[in-house]
């Protein structure tokens, strides 16, 4: 049986359009699934991934350097950003901490991103964590679907590159 996804808009900031891709025949995007997992599991790591969502999307737009890169196959990117002293911070007992929780993503542009899910990184690399492999994997493969699509223009532009359009029923093959 195929893998396939279609894609799905999240949310439309003052500088980023956010999207998620459902996979299968699911209505829950990929994104959605990642906040209903950890809104009761890890809430205060959720909520600091959240306000960088927001914060980006409304202050920053989506540079590079406020992603991590987490290309294996493909342009893949994660949240939070790294380092545990950038505003907003991470804190747990009253200590900035390093945030161990991964939002797998796709930087399109500055204007575009897609959400992906993730979980909470317990080794150095993502390919040998049992949490989050799975997740980085999907993201990487998910990533070169939705590049190849812009590539054959089944996903194209709107003429400032703050929004995508596509068919309502595109499927991205995985």
């Amino acid at each position: 049986m195929n893998t396939f996804a279609h894609i799905k808009p999240i949310a439309r900031y003052n500088k980023i359009a956010y999207y998620s891709v459902c996979i299968n025949d699911n209505k829950t995007s990929l994104f959605e699934d990642f906040i209903n997992h950890h809104s009761e599991l890890n809430r205060k790591k959720l909520n600091h991934v959240l306000e960088w969502i927001k914060i980006i999307g409304d202050k920053y737009g989506a540079q590079n350097h406020l992603f991590r890169p987490e290309a294996a196959t493909a342009d893949a990117s994660a949240l939070p950003p790294k380092g545990k002293g950038r505003e907003p911070c991470y804190t747990e007992l009253g200590k900035t901490k390093a945030n161990n929780i991964r939002l797998y993503c796709l930087r399109a542009n500055e204007n575009v991103v897609f959400l992906f899910n993730g979980d909470i990184k317990t080794t150095r690399y993502a390919q040998d964590c049992p949490n989050v492999k799975e997740h980085f994997t999907l993201a990487n493969r998910l990533t070169k679907a939705i590049n190849l699509a812009f590539v054959e223009k089944d996903i194209v532009w709107n003429d400032d590159f703050t929004l995508i359009n596509c068919s309502s029923d595109l499927k991205l093959f995985l």
